[in-house]
């Protein structure tokens, strides 16, 4: 396993405008689609905290482009940790369009900040990431010691 969550995807018409380029909404999807996989595979039980009363809301989502995809590329789309706080994560996303010839390109990069809430609706608090998504994330936390670490530097 790497640093990194891996979610790949086969671009589809309906994600294109009539140009043939894909819509900007989709990447965003793509980062959410990713992180809800994440916890199916690697935190099944935080998705049974999040039919109770455990909300995951995203603060702020963010994605820069770098080149276009179009219909039928296939994307890799790789979830890392960047900060682990006590109430919010930070995820980092890379989406590479994967060549036939197995060559990679960065096609976009986008970044997500994520707390952990309970409660009613009208009345949720901050409440602690849960232990079990701490534990799934345990094998990504080196790679964004690292990266922190490197960017205090």
């Amino acid at each position: 396993m790497g640093n990194y969550f891996e979610y790949r995807h086969t671009v589809g018409f309906e994600e294109t405008n009539l140009v043939g380029n894909v819509y900007y909404v989709n990447y965003l999807r793509w980062q959410g689609r990713c992180r809800e996989l994440f916890l199916k595979e690697r935190a099944p039980d935080v998705l049974a905290e999040v039919q109770a009363d455990l909300k995951l809301f995203t603060l702020k989502v963010d994605c820069e482009f770098f080149s276009e995809i179009t219909a039928f590329d296939e994307l890799s789309i790789r979830m890392r940790l960047i900060e682990l706080a006590q109430t919010q994560l930070e995820f980092g996303f890379d989406y590479f369009h994967l060549g036939r010839d197995g060559g990679e390109t960065l096609v976009a990069r986008g970044r997500q900040r994520v707390a952990c809430m309970r409660g009613p609706n009208s009345r949720v608090v901050p409440v602690p990431v849960p232990a079990s998504l701490v534990r799934a994330l345990e094998p990504y936390m080196q790679a964004a010691t690292a990266a922190t670490s490197g960017r205090l530097a």
